[in-house]
């Protein structure tokens, strides 16, 4: 007989949870390097060195920025460099999921999913290698076990690769001691000559600060200091027009990530490119410029990259931004506000990227699925109005979630003292687009599937991710769902079971009516007498 698990997290009764390794003791030191066969030399030696164990744990989540040349203000590639801020790293990776946290990657290891792209966080265990090591007196080790030193070409102007179309927008000089700008910009014609879809889409910033020992920053520590383009909130529009025959096209506007200082290309799934139409323009009415504190001039540039011009979405895209922004009523000086919004899914959804957005007093944001008696929360990640990111799901692990769903996000508000990011904690808070006023919104990415879809892709993650009957997948209350032909051949005997418990988050449905009797958790055993609320 089968035993039951989660997929995403394991739910270890008096333990953290801790991301699923195959084959792995969970909660042991060190799991990818177990998972590998072998042991991480932090966990397993008494002496923790930077040589040997410190040095790889910096260059996978820290030297990409903490480099010369790179955006961050201090280089944490050599020994010296990294023992002057020993005890600031150690204080900042010690705070792990909240503001000021470094790396600033906020997804709580204890709730939700745990498979994400591009994720930099730091293990449990490396924290603790971190801390180990500034405790012992920072010692070298022998360099011989230093690893490789990395690689980066400064040159490379695209992080997402060469662009099929580059649109440049005009240039600006905003000077050394002028308040902030907000405006709208005269349309930008793409010169697009045929309709294309849109696989990913980047935009950087060109300016004469340049580069400089000290990372252009000139002895400020922020990475600010680099820009003056704050954010712009952009869409490409054509207008609506007569053809030959008479006919009267409809006007289309196209929505796109919002653009913010330190943004990573937008990469969209594979199956459901953004269409960017011939003859469209680019539109803005909300660019925000920042002075850097010296005179500079700035222009933007904006990447597409395309589909080969034969390619067919599968998916249709779907609006983003679920959130309330008239609603936002914040005490002064008073922690553990919350705020809260609500959505019901029109059609089947599968969601690609979560990117909460608050503003100073934002502390955490949870997103929760409500389907029927089942309150799942997706994820809870901690929030920092100094790095403001968004977080994209790895594939076959994006929550697939059934039309009627109810989506349901709660920001958590500080406004005391204790958050460094309030200005004056004394004021009374509503909403607003400057960063003393407030907003609510998940800007996440979401595609929409028809009937046929959305079963071919429950049916495709049941086969990936070999889920047995009496497995529960986080985010997706209906994966587990017998089809009407019978059960799944990999599942071998345990559906023809009878009596059995219900999934391992539900706390079982003791009607002895769950997944052990073949007819799966979508039937009356999906109720159990907990309502499949023990996984909040």
């Amino acid at each position: 007989m089968s035993t039951a698990k989660l997929t995403g997290v394991s739910l270890l009764k008096g333990a953290v949870a801790l991301p699923l390794v195959a084959g792995v003791s969970l909660g042991a030191p060190g799991l990818d390097a177990q998972a590998n066969g072998s042991t991480n030399g932090a966990a397993a030696q008494d002496e923790v060195t930077f040589s040997r164990d410190i040095a790889p744990i910096l260059q996978r989540s820290c030297v990409r920025c903490h480099r010369d040349g790179g955006v961050a203000p201090m280089s944490l590639v050599e020994f010296d460099e990294v023992k002057e801020y020993a005890s600031q790293i150690v204080r900042r990776t010690g705070i792990r999921n909240r503001a000021g946290a470094m790396p600033p990657w906020y997804v709580e290891k204890d709730i939700g999913i745990q498979h994400f792209k591009d994720d930099m966080s730091l293990q449990d265990w490396e924290i603790d290698a971190l801390a180990r090591w500034w405790r012992a007196g920072t010692p070298e080790g022998d360099p011989a076990d230093l690893p490789p030193p990395l690689e980066f070409d400064d040159d490379v102007v695209w992080v997402a690769g060469e662009p099929d179309l580059i649109v440049k927008l005009p240039e600006v000089l905003v000077e050394s001691d002028v308040p902030d700008w907000w405006g709208d910009i005269e349309p930008i014609p793409t010169g697009l000559e045929e309709d294309r879809y849109v696989k990913s889409v980047e935009i950087r910033e060109v300016n004469d600060v340049g580069r400089s020992a000290d990372g252009g920053h000139e002895g400020r520590h922020t990475v600010g200091g680099r820009f003056v383009v704050h954010h712009m909130i952009w869409s490409t529009y054509k207008a609506a027009e007569t053809l030959e025959d008479g006919t009267r096209t409809r006007a289309s506007v196209v929505t796109w990530p919002v653009h913010e200082v330190g943004r990573e290309p937008d990469i969209f799934d594979q199956d459901a490119g953004r269409l960017l139409r011939a003859g469209s323009s680019i539109v803005s009415n909300s660019l925000h410029l920042h002075s850097n504190g010296r005179d500079t001039r700035a222009h933007l540039e904006i990447g597409f990259r395309f589909h080969p011009p034969d390619y067919e979405p599968k998916y249709r895209r779907t609006s983003f931004g679920l959130g309330n922004g008239s609603d936002i009523d914040i005490r002064a000086g008073e922690a553990g506000q919350e705020l809260h919004a609500y959505q019901v899914l029109n059609q089947h959804t599968k969601i690609v990227t979560f990117e909460p957005h608050l503003h100073a007093p934002g502390m955490r944001m949870c997103l929760e699925a409500i389907w029927g008696f089942n309150v799942e929360t997706i994820n809870c990640v901690g929030y920092d109005h100094n790095w403001v990111r968004g977080y994209t799901y790895a594939q076959d692990h994006q929550p697939l979630l059934p039309k009627g769903t109810i989506l349901h996000i709660i920001g958590y508000m500080d406004t005391s003292d204790a958050n460094r990011n309030v200005p004056d904690t004394r004021n009374w808070q509503g909403s607003g687009n400057r960063s003393v006023a407030n907003m609510f919104i998940d800007l996440g990415m979401r595609v929409e599937l028809t009937d046929e879809q959305f079963v071919e892709e429950m049916a495709r993650r049941r086969a990936k991710l070999a889920l047995g009957p009496n497995d529960h997948v986080i985010g997706c209350p209906l994966c587990m769902v017998i089809p009407a032909n019978g059960n799944p051949e990999y599942w071998a005997d345990d559906g023809a079971q009878g009596g059995g418990a219900g999934s391992a988050d539900r706390g079982g449905s003791g009607n002895g009516r769950g997944s052990g009797n073949g007819r799966g958790p979508g039937g009356d055993g999906s109720r159990g007498d907990d309502a499949g609320r023990n996984n909040r």
